[in-house]
């Protein structure tokens, strides 16, 4: 493929092994983060539903994940990433590292996306009696939809970041393409088709991202 050492049918493959990972692991950490976030905003002393214990046990936890480097964690977990898929190695064990890498993250984006909403609003709905609940369905999400958004075109990268990551244990995708093909057997050109071609996931990915967040923030 234009001189270098490897075919368009490997770089396709590469790109569905990326976007497979990033599917995946997006999905399971939502899962898990998105209430992480929620929990994060009304365990508060003075949030919806104040629970101090429960806030101070989530908290550091969060904490304490997102602040290990993908890197390290990759290697960290890999007796329980052998536990749950049986290798350590490959595309879908690729994936509980970068659950577990985007799960508090996604937590913390979605726990800033709700500290946006006015307060005013949540006391407005308070006094209107609305339950917590209520409060957070009909109130905080979809004030903070647009916001939300945004937070989770933010994961997304991060996620294509992690899987670039994760092709240095052979998890397959762009990242591995690029470190077996072309660091390893200095084809420079290699690396920078990959290169091109995350730029190119990315920026769709962060213009559909703004596009679709300027469009729930006008209606």
């Amino acid at each position: 493929m234009f001189g270098s050492s490897i075919d368009s049918s490997q770089l396709f493959e590469a790109l569905y092994q990326t976007l497979y990972m990033v599917t995946v692991s997006l999905i399971i950490g939502a899962i898990i983060g998105i209430p992480l976030g929620i929990l994060l905003v009304v365990t508060r002393k003075n949030g919806v539903w104040p629970n101090v214990v429960l806030h101070q046990i989530l908290n550091p936890i969060i904490n304490i994940l997102r602040s290990i480097p993908f890197i390290i964690l990759l290697i960290a977990i890999v007796p329980f990433t052998k536990l749950l898929v049986g290798t350590s190695i490959g595309t879908t064990a690729a994936i509980v590292p970068l659950t577990v890498y985007v799960a508090p993250y996604i937590a913390r984006l979605v726990e800033n996306s709700l500290l946006e909403v006015d307060d005013g609003i949540v006391e407005a709905a308070k006094a209107m009696g609305a339950s917590p609940i209520q409060i957070i369905w009909h109130f905080l999400l979809p004030e903070a939809l647009g916001s939300l958004i945004l937070a989770i075109t933010t994961a997304i990268i991060g996620l294509i970041g992690g899987t670039a990551m994760a092709g240095a244990v052979g998890g397959g995708g762009i990242g591995d393409l690029a470190l077996v093909y072309g660091y390893q057997r200095f084809d420079t050109l290699v690396i920078i088709i990959t290169v091109v071609v995350l730029v190119i996931i990315v920026q769709i990915i962060q213009s559909l991202g703004n596009y679709l967040s300027k469009k729930i923030r006008r209606n």
